[in-house]
């Protein structure tokens, strides 16, 4: 048996940013616009009326102030309100791929590897840009990789789930150095047409490497546990799977090809399932709430953090006990966890112990008990 350990982060973030601002001046343009073409239908309750939407209610209802994405022009323009992502051809990098690269190039440097010392790869994300060849393979082509890849998803849990696959398998000798990579293009599955969600998502991709420790050149997390659970629900739903691309007629304007939620049933009915997961983990690994010196929590809405961080911890957490990314990356789906990993962990010391966890769609939760090496 070996012991796994994180030694190294990468996240790639994309240039463009919409603030909460530019996103309410588009939609509220897109809602008026709807309201004036639909106006006869309004008045006999045919068709309901789209209420503005504003900066306010935004972060009010989610604690986001802005979020990266890869195409600002499209989702901004009232007429499209979507990215537009340019159609690649076969013989050249996918935009996953590509955004995926970046993110293993950082997390290598950190670990002070190299892309051939890699030989697993998992590509683990809420929405794969195709069907098939692998992304994962494809990115293992672009870093000069061996060994063997493959794709997963288990929607905002596919990184920590990702992580547990990795960390297995480097624990039975199956691998000796794993990348665990999430390239999430969740702008292209987010219905921004919808005033209830419409500011949720934001791009970004992250990587994690994970190896045996003795192979470890640097600062590492030893991987002390990683635990999964899922319970089948439809309060967060998408019947597309992929990224949006143009339909057929009688198609394009399904409600349900893209991200859908019931808000109020989700917030009521994940966060006692992954806050007693946390503590359940720990309990089995001999620790307390006390012994966790921080929470990397999946960042989907500042509320259900504060929820999940005031049950596991008993308190309100400390400042930078819990750290939140969300207000300038908005919910990256898996990779959201893993961001706030990479940017709030390199203070801890010697001895210290967090949890990542991730929760989301399925229903799913995953959480990994780490210790600083």
């Amino acid at each position: 048996m070996f012991q796994p350990v994180i030694s190294g982060t990468g996240v790639f973030t994309p240039k463009e940013v919409i603030t909460n601002s530019e996103l309410v001046v588009a939609f509220n343009a897109y809602a008026d616009r709807f309201n004036a073409e639909n106006a006869d239908d309004i008045a006999v309750g045919k068709t309901p009326e789209i209420g503005h939407s504003s900066d306010e209610f935004v972060v009010a209802a989610s604690g986001i102030h802005q979020r990266y994405v890869m195409d600002k022009k499209g989702i901004l323009d009232p007429e499209v309100m979507h990215p537009l992502l340019r159609q690649r051809d076969d013989d050249e990098p996918g935009i996953m791929a590509e955004m995926a690269l970046d993110a293993c190039q950082k997390a290598l440097e950190q670990a002070g590897c190299k892309g051939e010392d890699v030989d697993l790869i998992i590509c683990a994300a809420s929405n794969l840009e195709r069907a098939y060849p692998a992304v994962a393979i494809e990115i293992q082509q672009l870093l000069g990789a061996g060994g063997f890849a493959f794709d997963m998803n288990v929607a905002c849990s596919s990184a920590t789930f990702g992580i547990k696959a990795a960390a297995d398998m480097i624990r039975a000798g199956s691998a000796r150095r794993a990348l665990v990579v999430n390239p999430e293009i969740c702008s292209g599955h987010l219905e921004w047409r919808d005033r209830d969600c419409h500011f949720i998502f934001g791009d970004v991709a992250t990587a994690t490497l994970i190896e045996c420790e003795e192979d470890a050149k640097g600062d590492f997390f030893e991987i002390i546990s990683a635990k999964c659970q899922t319970q089948f629900s439809n309060n967060i739903r998408n019947n597309n799977g992929f990224l949006r691309r143009s339909r057929p007629d009688g198609m394009k304007d399904r409600r349900d090809m893209q991200f859908m939620q019931e808000g109020r049933k989700v917030f009521k009915e994940v966060l006692p399932i992954v806050s007693k997961h946390i503590l359940v983990h720990i309990a089995e690994k001999g620790l307390e709430a006390g012994d966790l010196k921080r929470l990397w929590l999946h960042q989907a809405n500042k509320a259900m953090n504060d929820f999940i961080g005031r049950k596991v911890l008993g308190r309100v957490p400390d400042p930078g006990e819990q750290p939140n990314i969300l207000q300038d990356y908005a919910n990256t789906s898996s990779a959201g966890s893993i961001i706030a990993f990479s940017k709030y962990s390199q203070d801890l010391e010697a001895g210290d112990t967090g949890v990542i966890c991730s929760f989301g769609a399925g229903y799913s939760v995953g959480s990994v008990i780490v210790r600083k090496g």
